[in-house]
């Protein structure tokens, strides 16, 4: 069996379903079940304008997004899932400061939900920059279904990793 590296820090319990699943060939039908298709977020200007919809409705007082785009060089399989980034600029006497996210490619053929819930997370960086309680809180007032979001996306992760793409 392969290792389940998506799931690391999950119950034996639960790790142990997973694989079943996974053994059975299992996985991808029931991700196809319950997300039966991708999203139609293609464009980086559909992704930006996605993500300042959602930043108005949840967080309308914190700092500008300056950009928002998918990024072929985020390596999912370093945990990372998408990134919030702070650039601050000298230009001339002032300081310049601007906030950029990046999604990791591989989320562009991903259901809805999991383009969310990256989106949500990194927009709670805006307020929370450390991955603690109020962090947590603030993903879930944006997203209440987040950590099943967050789970669901592991095992896409690993369907991924293990069988290929869920959609064509």
């Amino acid at each position: 069996m392969q290792e389940l590296k998506y799931l690391e820090g999950y119950p034996d319990s639960v790790t142990h379903q997973v694989e079943l699943l996974v053994t059975e060939n299992r996985l991808g039908s029931l991700l196809a079940r319950k997300y039966p298709s991708a999203h139609t977020i293609r464009s980086e200007k559909a992704l930006y304008d996605f993500t300042i919809g959602m930043k108005s409705k949840y967080l309308s007082t914190s700092a500008p997004i300056s950009k928002v785009v998918f990024d072929g060089k985020i390596n999912v399989i370093h945990h990372a899932l998408g990134t919030h980034t702070f650039i601050s600029r000298v230009q001339g006497t002032k300081l310049k400061a601007k906030h950029e996210i990046r999604i990791a490619a591989v989320f562009k053929n991903a259901p809805l939900d999991f383009l969310k819930m990256i989106v949500v997370h990194e927009l709670a960086h805006l307020k929370e920059k450390e991955h603690n309680k109020a962090f947590y809180k603030l993903c879930e007032y944006m997203e209440p279904n987040y950590h099943q979001l967050e789970f669901d996306l592991r095992l896409f992760l690993t369907h991924l990793e293990i069988t290929g793409p869920l959609y064509s």
